[in-house]
C-alpha cells in the first residue's frame, strides 16, 4: 500500500492536517490550542490515532503556514520539510478544483491572492481584511468574537437596514449596476441598529470587500475563475454574496469540498526537500 504524505498548515492557535495517499485526500482534521507547537503535535497525534496509522505508514511530513516558523527539525523522527505557503495555496486549490488557470483567494485572518497559470504560481497581493477583521469588529460592536454566534445573528438580520443601495440614491439603475447593488457599506446604519442587522452588515462588508478585491486582481489577466479557500468559505453568506459578483462581472467563484484544508493539501503535494 502507498505510504501517506502528511501536510500540516500550522497557524498560531489552529492547525489543519491532512494526508494524501494515492492521489486522494485522507480525512482532514483541524485542532485548536494555545500555541502553534501544542496545536501541531496535538493535531499530528490525533490524526495518527484516528486513522490507526503508525509512523511507518507515513512517507514524510510537509509543514506550511505562519506557525511553521516555530518548528525546527523533524516531526517524530520523520523526514520533514517546509512548503512555501503561497505555493501550497495554489497547489491545494488546483488539486481540489481541477482548474489550472485561476486566482486563489485565501480567506484567512487577512486575504491573499495567488495567480495560477498552470505550474506558474505567484503571490500577486493581498488585503488586510478577513476573518480577523470580522472577529475584531464583532468584539467591538457585538460584544462577542464567537463567529458561530455572529453568523447566527446575521441570519436573522436585514442587510438593507445598514447598507445604502443604488436604489436608495438613484431613480434608475446605473450602467452595469442594478438597483439592489451596494452603493455604500454601513451608510444607512443608525446608532440603535439591532445587533442582528449589524452582524449581517459585518459579514457582508468583509465578504464584499474580498469579492471586490478579487475582481480587481483579475483585470487584464483573462482569468475568470476564482477558487475560494480558508475558514471564511464556511460562512453560509458566501453562497449568497459571491454569486452576485458572478452575475455582475461574468466570473465564477468556486468553493471546493475541502476549501478550509486546501493549504494543508497543497503542502502535502509540494516536492519534499530537506
Amino acid at each position: 500500500m502507498d505510504k501517506t504524505v502528511i501536510g500540516i498548515d500550522v497557524g498560531i492557535s489552529t492547525t489543519k492536517i491532512v494526508g494524501v495517499r494515492g492521489g486522494e485526500v485522507v480525512s482532514p482534521i483541524r485542532i485548536s490550542a494555545a500555541d502553534p507547537i501544542t496545536s501541531l503535535y496535538g493535531a499530528f497525534g490525533k490524526y495518527l490515532h484516528d486513522q490507526k496509522f503508525s509512523l511507518t505508514d507515513v512517507d514524510h511530513v510537509m509543514l506550511t503556514g505562519v506557525g511553521a516558523a516555530y518548528v525546527s527539525g523533524s516531526i517524530y523522527g520523520l523526514p520533514t520539510g517546509q512548503a512555501d505557503e503561497f505555493r501550497a495555496d495554489g497547489l491545494g486549490a488546483r488539486f481540489e478544483s481541477r482548474l489550472d488557470h485561476v486566482i486563489v483567494v485565501s480567506m484567512g485572518t487577512g486575504t491573499s491572492f495567488v495567480r495560477c497559470d498552470g505550474a506558474d504560481m505567484r503571490h500577486i497581493g493581498g488585503i488586510g481584511i478577513g476573518g480577523g477583521t470580522l472577529a475584531g469588529l464583532s468584539k467591538l460592536l457585538l460584544g462577542t468574537g464567537d463567529i458561530k454566534q455572529v453568523v447566527s445573528m446575521a441570519q436573522q438580520g436585514d442587510i438593507s437596514h445598514v447598507n445604502l443601495l443604488i436604489g436608495d440614491i438613484s431613480a434608475k439603475p446605473l450602467p452595469g449596476l442594478p438597483m439592489n447593488a451596494t452603493a455604500s457599506l454601513f451608510a444607512a446604519a443608525h446608532a440603535d441598529a439591532p445587533r442582528e442587522d449589524v452582524a449581517a452588515g459585518l459579514i457582508n462588508m468583509v465578504l464584499q470587500s474580498i469579492g471586490s478585491a478579487s475582481v480587481l486582481t483579475s483585470l487584464g489577466s483573462g482569468i475568470k475563475d476564482f477558487v475560494l479557500i480558508g475558514n471564511l468559505t464556511l460562512l453560509p453568506q458566501c453562497r449568497e454574496i459571491f454569486p452576485v459578483f458572478e452575475q455582475l462581472y461574468d466570473l465564477r467563484f468556486h468553493i471546493p469540498q475541502y476549501s478550509q484544508f486546501c493549504t494543508a493539501i497543497g503542502a502535502a503535494l509540494c516536492p519534499f526537500e530537506q
